[in-house]
């Protein structure tokens, strides 16, 4: 008996032993002409199982051991993947070599464009750069056409200005961040979107419900970062031309160069013009906006694997004017006058921003990092006769020290955050001034077991001037329920003050009376903050069908409000806000399939279903223009590359099933609309001919079925009467439009 408890004993010191030495290597990118430098990101995992972990900024990795796993598979998008036999802690390092082309074959793997991660324990959708390139994709807010993660919506028949939406919520609810910065809040959530050119953009995470604790305590329904292209490792030099048959116009260009192995610099360029006089309605209002933007940014990167630095410097300038209204307006005269409506939106913005990381060249799994940004935005703005001008600036800086807990399947990050926001605003005769000042630390556990149940719990505890003392819990969790199939659970939640007048801009496009009510004496416009919690599961399933592969995911996201500022419309004479007194929540349920058909043929196809409702003064009631169901699709065919070039073939469908509409029963007849819009298809294609790795040109059509929405605008004929009103938009006003663009990259 002691023999046998002897042997069980010895057993499991052995597992014990073998579960805390952990494999480790360092990943490089072979280069024939130059020295081999690290690779980050690249994907490390057992062959024939989802136990993996991906390489840091120095390409380093560290993985447990596992006795029942031989081989380590090593992959990177456009880099050879290699498979090894794992007979030593210490792998030293490994080579990837880039995908090359042969005499009589090409050796090449493809990742899909837009991922959804087995291994990452939150659920995020990693889109990157070929994903955009799918449509016109001119800046951030055009990014999203061809995801069914994101829903995208025009604000109002007037500004033309496209807004989105996550989990049945409008974009406030969001956190937008730049490299993990803030970016898009305050003053700029109307627009922001537009402020930053698509072609800039090298990827984009996008996760749902409770973001991280690192990025402070706004996030309610979901968390969006987008990664900016690398001078180091970019295109020397890229340019981009596009034009569409409205006269709109659009330039694009990166400039790159490395002073030396460590450093390089950016020039980055973006202009557009929008001067076609259109109105294809009839109803002598543009259908879409004059505009010009001048957007440039000036980008440095530091990296410096063995003495462990790394470092960013941007400095951004935007000019952006707009003109809308009646096609007869002339600002030299007409404006705040009543000879004819018409709107000037005249917006400069300056954004610097900085990030400085070390790694331990001896610890590669602990490192700290320290962000700092600034940013003025100043908005100089008229609506008809009512005027809106905002000056907003921000300052933000974060510290993050990342390390871990006895070995690498405990790891922490823990740091101090600090964000000023100073706001200015005028609106029509009233004055509004406000400061934001928030001190907060963090700290975030996560338990990584690749091959089990993994989990990150965060709390961050901050102090602010206007919102008080508060904690914000975060806590994600995903188990391998079995092969290639995960189970996520989350919850959490935020809390933001809710700028009215800021995020509702097209509410001045409108004859309507602007009310708060029931004030509360608190520190935002006399109403509270918002607060409220999310909860999300999810199930994705990789799969092979027909030596095909298919992913398949189902997610469920409530999320429930405690404080809510209410944006009522449903008197159509007036909009108020006023705090929440009752319920008011948002279901979000979402399926997704994903297949490859035939050889390189691809088909992504989501259903969405919508349950937002919210107690208003009037009852309780479904939200405003929200379709309740919605159906994506998007068809995918690409050839392969060979000397004739290759071509792309990109079919978007997206049908929208019937919105609530405010009421508007106590308007004359002729002003009434029905309570509920006709449901829609909306259909988006482009076609891609690449003629060489340097240049290749895209034609393509949005709205190709051309709907568009009768009468967008009520009372349009009387913009200074009682009754006009464009903010009841459920549908495009502009009918189709078709484009042209080349790309040339070196």
């Amino acid at each position: 008996m002691r023999i046998i408890l002897s042997i069980l004993l010895l057993m499991f010191i052995c597992n014990q032993v073998h579960s805390q030495i952990q494999v480790k290597g360092k990943v490089l990118e072979y280069r024939s002409d130059k020295e081999n430098i690290p690779l980050p990101d690249a994907n490390v995992y057992y062959l024939e199982s989802t136990v993996g972990t991906t390489t840091d900024a120095s390409g380093n990795f560290s993985i447990p051991f596992r006795a029942d796993l031989k081989k380590l598979v090593i992959s990177s998008i456009g880099f050879r993947s290699d498979t090894l036999l794992v007979n030593r802690p210490n792998l030293g390092n490994i080579l990837l070599y880039p995908i090359v082309e042969l005499e009589e074959i090409i050796l090449e793997k493809r990742v899909a464009p837009l991922q959804k991660s087995l291994f990452s324990v939150q659920n995020v959708v990693t889109v990157d750069s070929r994903e955009m390139l799918k449509a016109a994709c001119c800046n951030l807010s055009e990014s999203f056409e061809t995801n069914p993660s994101v829903d995208v919506n025009i604000s109002d028949a007037v500004l033309g200005a496209k807004q989105i939406q996550m989990l049945g919520l409008n974009s406030p609810y969001l956190m937008f961040t730049q490299e993990n910065m803030p970016s898009i809040r305050g003053a700029s959530q109307i627009f922001g979107l537009s402020f930053i050119p698509g072609s800039w953009i090298e990827g984009i995470q996008i996760t749902k419900g409770a973001g991280s604790v690192l990025n402070g305590f706004e996030s309610i329904s979901g968390h969006i970062n987008s990664e900016l292209v690398k001078p180091l490792t970019d295109k020397r030099f890229f340019l981009n031309m596009y034009a569409n048959n409205y006269e709109r116009y659009e330039f694009n260009s990166r400039i790159n160069h490395n002073l030396t192995d460590e450093l390089g610099v950016g020039l980055y360029l973006h202009a557009n013009l929008r001067n076609g006089t259109i109105d294809n309605n009839g109803d002598s209002f543009l259908d879409t906006p004059l505009s010009k933007q001048i957007n440039f940014m000036n980008r440095w990167q530091y990296m410096d694997p063995e003495s462990g630095w790394v470092g960013y410097a941007n400095i951004q300038y935007l000019s952006d004017e707009k003109e809308l209204g009646q096609t007869g307006f002339n600002k030299d005269t007409d404006r705040l006058t009543t000879n004819a409506w018409g709107s000037e939106i005249n917006t400069s913005r300056i954004d610097i921003s900085s990030k400085l990381g070390y790694v331990f060249p001896e610890l590669p799994y602990q490192s700290f990092g320290f962000q700092t940004a600034y940013s003025n935005h100043s908005q100089d703005s008229y609506y008809g006769l009512n005027q809106y001008d905002i000056d907003h600036s921000s300052f933000y800086s974060n510290f993050i020290f990342n390390s871990i807990i006895g070995s690498t399947q405990h790891k922490f990050k823990t740091g101090i955050s600090l964000t000023h926001d100073n706001y200015d605003e005028l609106v029509n005769t009233d004055e509004y001034q406000r400061n934001d000042t928030s001190v907060g630390t963090f700290f975030e556990y996560t338990f990584d077991n690749l091959e089990g149940l993994s989990f990150v719990a965060g709390l961050r505890a901050d102090s602010h001037n206007n919102l008080g003392n508060f904690l914000t819990p975060r806590f994600h969790l995903r188990h391998s329920l079995w092969d290639k199939a995960s189970f996520r659970a989350s919850f959490g939640r935020g809390k933001r003050g809710a700028n009215i007048f800021a995020e509702n801009q097209q509410l001045f496009a409108s004859s309507r009376a602007i009310n708060i009510n029931n004030a509360n004496n608190g520190n935002y416009y006399d109403l509270n903050p918002e607060k409220a919690w999310n909860y999300g599961l999810s199930f994705i399933q990789k799969l092979y069908i027909w030596d095909r592969v298919m992913d398949f995911s189902i997610d469920f996201y409530r999320t429930q409000f405690t404080d809510q500022v209410i944006v009522d419309w449903e008197n159509p004479r007036e909009v108020s806000f006023y705090n929440l007194e009752g319920t008011s929540y948002s279901n979000s349920l979402q399926i997704d399939l994903n297949y490859e058909v035939l050889q390189d043929f691809h088909i992504r196809a989501t259903y969405k279903y919508f349950d937002v409702e919210t107690d208003y003064e009037s009852g309780r009631l479904d939200k405003p223009l929200q379709p309740r169901y919605r159906f994506f699709t998007n068809l995918n065919y690409e050839t392969l590359m060979d000397e004739h070039g290759q071509w792309r073939f990109d079919f978007t469908a997206n049908w929208l099933g019937r919105q609530r509409l405010p009421n508007t029963s106590d308007n004359p007849l002729e002003f009434q609309l029905d309570g509920h819009s006709p449901s829609y298809v909306l259909i988006n294609a482009q076609v891609t001919k690449v003629f060489s790795k340097k240049f290749e040109v895209y034609v393509g059509g949005e709205n190709i079925n051309n709907f568009t929405q009768t009468n967008p605008i009520l009372a349009a004929n009387d913009p200074f009467g009682t009754y006009f009103d464009s903010v009841i938009s459920y549908a495009p006003v502009l009918e189709s439009a078709y484009y042209i663009g080349f790309r040339y990259k070196i």
